[in-house]
């Protein structure tokens, strides 16, 4: 009995002790929010950091400290790490803060002594980089990519003797490296690409922890020191866009860790070697492209067995390819392009199963292409362009499966060969067979390929029609069929769907009228049917396409007037249209060029976005195109007959030569501000050169000859100093030319044809220069009167004048007879003496 009362007393004890423990647990839980982990002097002087960069977001970058404040424990801020234990600031993350300052000597950021990691890329910082960054001795992580940081490394630089990892990509820095970087004996990873450095790469022989190293796009203007081969943990070594000079180091390929060399846009000279290469080497990139390295690829290449990507581009190599080569059977890239290689591509190139990118252009290569490439069947990429390659196209194009961009360009190729039966699958394929000898007609299986980004069939021998059957391949972007020998009706090849942005069928034999199904090309930017027998009225409803750049209908026989009021809606984007040598009639509107907006805007190099996060983004092209391929068109530019193979995006012309046009120039062509060329030549224009021409300052070349103009040359014209070629002849012009240096520096012929024109002596030398009608041209309208004056001056003089000339007659007809017979009978003596 006593020991079950123990028992239940001491239940009740464990019980209530239990409970008072439970009472107790909220409290132990809710206690951490009182206590802060970030220390006072951390905090302070992250807020004071704050106060030093000055927000300048205008919604679209997100702003770091945009939520720093004291009423948050500052180790938790967004951007700041501290020790979980000291509760000190140990990283700072201030990532595309767009600060746009400076760092100063005293700022506050250098009070976070224990930093050791501090990341303040695409932040806009501008200055130099000051001595103060020496007093964070803790960092091992430093990142000041992408900013406007300027002047030379300071040299207490060499104070930060744990860090590991720098990164300066992507600023103006320059001068030496610091000899204080001898101090950085941990440093593993230097990315120094995109500053103005000039030298000091010498003292990275001492740091031996080093396994990258990017000095790419700079200054540095030396030999490679051969002191750098005692850096045994190096993996990866680029100098790329540099002038390092010297023969090609091939010490580098003593260090059996180093995976990756780029020696590229230098100025190495010399032959190559591979003599030293290691046996164990790992080397997978070696990227020696755009120097001056010449001679002979050696056999002992085939040392290099775990190569991956070999570039050798841009160099003067000579010889034939080493059929060593094909024991490098892990090449997934080999690029030989530009160089002097002779002779036959090897036949044991089969050999690189792995390889999927091909590159043998501008070289001089000859005879037929192996058909053991087809073999290589993971290849993806083939371009054998520049050479003198014969005989059949190589089979491999038409039945890979995986080989989507092949250039065969400037060749000697005259046959498709015969094909069995081709791939059919959803491959996007990049095909330019341009500039050889294929003939015969396009192929018909060509079809069976609907997804093309680009075919490329021009400057060929090909004759026929355009297959119709093309009409579904809906997925065309460009199609040139340029100068060849096609005959036969344009097919519809825009179908409902269609994204063809560019069509060249020039100088061909094409017949018939434009498709109108050309309406559905929502997406069409080129159109050049230049050169053909199409006979169609001016196409209007082209001006619905809302992205048509460049219309070109030269040499054709298109006829009518090219203005229908109830139809036209002007063409908003277009920079080039060429209409000339056609049969075009009737007059233009004053506002003809009214909504021709895109000659009038400023041209703007666009910009492409790689990184939305980062506003990371890259200039755009320069030329009408796609990033691979550019569109090319001929224009008579300065009176001559001019192949653009590229067109600047900023260039826009007008040609309307060679036609019948009438009626008065159109006053609103003065609105088209950006237009460089304008050619009117050859129509029958009539009134005056309209004064709004002065308006367009970038105008380059001016021909409105054989025309029947009339009036003055504005004098606005001689203000426009781009203006270098210009031709007023075979008018109707009067009046003093503009007295300018852009006038006076033009051929007499320019302003031929025009007699009425007066003060060409600096142009034409006195000779030539026609003598002005009046001295006082504003006054015309006293010039009827002068017939009447004149003929009464003849009635005054007249009766006095005959009786003068009775008299004279008489004196001489009665007292010098005998002379004048005299004199006139000797005269003619002499003069047959002489003759005998």
């Amino acid at each position: 009995m006593i020991r079950s009362q123990s028992y239940c007393f001491l239940g009740i004890t464990i019980t209530i002790y239990f409970f008072f423990c439970l009472l107790s647990l909220p409290n132990t839980f809710a206690s951490p929010p009182t206590q802060s982990l970030c220390r006072s002097d951390q905090r302070d002087a992250l807020l004071e950091l704050k106060k030093e960069f000055p927000i300048h977001s205008n919604g679209s970058h997100h702003v770091t400290t945009l939520s720093w404040n004291k009423t948050v424990d500052c180790c938790s801020w967004e951007g700041v790490t501290c020790d979980a234990t000291l509760g000190e600031v140990i990283s700072l993350n201030l990532v595309s803060y767009i600060a746009n300052t400076s760092l100063k000597s005293s700022s506050s950021l250098f009070k976070l002594r224990h930093l050791r990691h501090l990341e303040l890329s695409h932040c806009n910082l501008q200055g130099e980089i000051p001595s103060s960054i020496g007093n964070l001795s803790h960092l091992t992580y430093l990142d000041l990519s992408f900013n406007q940081l300027v002047g030379e490394f300071p040299v207490s630089i060499g104070n930060l003797n744990q860090l590991e990892y720098i990164d300066l990509w992507v600023n103006a820095l320059g001068g030496n490296i610091p000899t204080s970087f001898a101090n950085l004996t941990k440093l593993s990873e230097l990315h120094l690409r995109q500053n103005q450095f000039t030298g000091g790469d010498i003292v990275l022989a001492n740091l031996t922890s080093l396994s990258i190293v990017d000095l790419s796009s700079n200054y540095f203007n030396s030999t490679i020191s051969a002191d750098l081969s005692q850096l045994h943990n190096l993996e990866r070594f680029w100098v790329y866009n540099n002038s390092f000079f010297g023969p090609f180091p091939s010490f580098l390929l003593m260090i059996p860790s180093l995976v990756d060399i780029g020696l590229s846009e230098n100025q190495f000279e010399g032959p190559i070697n591979f003599g030293n290469t290691t046996s164990s080497s790992k080397l997978t990139e070696l990227d020696v492209s755009y120097n001056n390295l010449d001679g002979l690829i050696p056999k002992s290449i085939s040392t290099l067995v775990s190569l991956e990507h070999l570039d050798l581009r841009g160099n003067n190599f000579r010889g034939e390819v080493p059929s060593s080569i094909s024991k490098l059977v892990n090449l997934d890239r080999l690029y030989l392009s530009h160089n002097n290689f002779g002779g036959q591509v090897p036949s044991s190139i089969y050999k690189l199963v792995n390889l999927e990118h091909l590159d043998l252009s501008h070289n001089n290569f000859g005879g037929q292409v192996p058909s053991s490439i087809s073999k290589l069947v993971n290849l993806s990429s083939l371009d054998l362009s520049y050479n003198k390659f014969e005989g059949q196209v190589p089979q491999c194009i038409w039945r890979s499966s995986k080989l989507d961009s092949v250039d065969l360009s400037y060749n000697s190729f005259n046959s498709f060969g015969k094909i069995l039966e081709p791939t059919k699958d959803q491959l996007e394929r990049d095909w330019d067979l341009s500039s050889n000898s294929l003939q015969g007609p396009i192929p018909q299986w060509i079809c069976n390929f609907r997804f093309f980004s680009f075919l490329d069939f021009s400057n060929n021998h090909l004759n026929g029609s355009i297959p119709q059957c093309l009409k579904n391949s809906t997925d065309f972007y460009m199609l040139n069929l340029r100068n060849n020998s096609l005959s036969g009706f344009m097919p519809d090849l825009c179908m409902d769907g269609s994204v063809l942005r560019s069509l060249d069928v020039s100088l061909n034999n094409l017949v018939g009228k434009l498709p109108k199904s050309f309406i559905n090309c929502e997406w069409m930017k080129y159109l050049n049917v230049r050169g053909n027998k199409i006979k169609d009225t001016f196409p209007v409803w082209l001006g619905s396409l809302e992205y048509l750049t460049v219309l070109v209908l030269r040499s054709n026989t298109f006829y009518g007037p090219v203005y229908k009021a109830s139809a036209y809606l002007g063409f908003p984007s277009m920079r080039i249209m060429d209409i000339s040598n056609n049969n075009f009639v009737g007059s233009l509107p004053q506002d003809y060029f009214a909504n021709w907006t895109e000659m009038s805007s400023v041209w703007q190099r666009p910009m492409l976005t790689l990184d939305y996060k980062r506003n990371i983004a890259i200039p755009g092209s320069n030329y009408m195109g796609d990033g691979n391929h550019q569109d090319s068109i001929d224009l008579v530019y300065k009176g001559v007959d001019t192949d653009f193979e590229q067109i600047f995006q900023g260039f826009e012309a007008i040609d309307f030569s060679g036609n019948q046009l009438s009626g008065s120039i159109p006053g609103a062509i003065g609105l088209l501000s950006e237009l460089r060329l304008l050619n009117l030549s050859g129509n029958a224009f009539t009134g005056n050169i309209p004064p709004s021409l002065a308006n367009i300052t970038k105008l380059e070349t001016l021909d409105l000859s054989r025309n029947n103009l009339s009036g003055e040359i504005p004098r606005g014209l001689g203000k426009l100093s781009f203006l270098s070629n210009i031709n007023f002849s075979h008018n109707h012009l009067e009046g003093l030319v503009p007295q300018s240096t852009q006038f006076g520096s033009q051929n007499c012929s320019s302003f031929m044809g025009n007699p009425r024109l007066y003060g060409l002596d600096q142009i034409c030398g006195e000779i030539h220069v026609p003598i002005p009608t009046s001295l006082h041209p504003e006054e015309p309208l006293l010039e009827p009167e002068e017939p009447i004056l004149n003929w009464i001056a003849a009635a005054i003089a007249f009766g006095p004048g005959v009786f003068c000339g009775l008299v004279i007659g008489h004196i001489f007809t009665s007292y010098k007879h005998k002379w004048l017979m005299a004199k006139f009978c000797r005269n003619k003596h002499k003069t047959t003496i002489i003759a005998t």
